[in-house]
């Protein structure tokens, strides 16, 4: 399977190309870490600061300026371990998009959400996707599925059961064979809706 276009990569080149958001990595960011030092963190591929990474002053410079774009600057001081779900997730987004990368990889975004923070990911999500990032969704939540996202991939048991354009594939059928379910699909304003 292809990589934004290629089968084979050198793991670096790739991993700079790639902004990944993943309650693992949230997981892992559960110490005195601040918001900026998680940020600054995807300059090393780490989940923190350590003392052997020595941080530029042109990544300080960039990780302010991502908190900021993403109305989080605020939380540049403020410990992992004393944020809210939904403004841990805003800095993991931030954390991913510190290097400038071309696509972001998105794993289950909505984990532990209340429902005004997954409203706000979404419109996170959606701007993203606007300003020309490919956005890669891994979800079990259609709802979660925003407007922009163009091509689906349908996964059962590590196989892939399903692969097209959103409307091609979204069906109340497909999603029956999927989930196992009798299920009803309804599409409002873009998004598509389960019950």
């Amino acid at each position: 399977m292809a990589i934004l276009g290629r089968e084979r990569w050198n793991i670096f080149e790739l991993r700079s190309l790639l902004g990944i958001v993943s309650p693992d990595l949230l997981a892992s960011c559960t110490t005195d870490a601040t918001g900026r030092d998680v940020v600054l963190s995807g300059f090393f591929s780490s989940t923190r600061i350590f003392p052997h990474h020595h941080p530029e002053p042109e990544h300080l410079e960039r990780a302010n300026g991502v908190l900021e774009r993403l109305g989080i600057g605020h939380l540049a001081e403020r410990p992992v371990s004393r944020m809210s779900s939904g403004e841990a997730k805003r800095t993991l987004i931030a954390r991913a998009l510190v290097h400038d990368p071309q696509t972001l990889l998105f794993d289950e975004p909505s984990n532990a959400l209340d429902i005004a923070a997954q409203m706000q990911l979404r419109d996170s999500l959606r701007e993203l996707a606007q300003n020309g990032l490919g956005v890669l969704l891994v979800t079990h939540h259609v709802s979660e599925i925003i407007p922009e996202i163009a091509r689906v991939v349908m996964l059962r048991g590590g196989r892939i059961l399903a692969d097209g354009s959103k409307r091609e594939i979204l069906t109340a059928e497909r999603l029956r064979e999927l989930f196992g379910v009798n299920v009803r699909l309804v599409e409002q304003d873009g998004y598509f809706h389960v019950y």
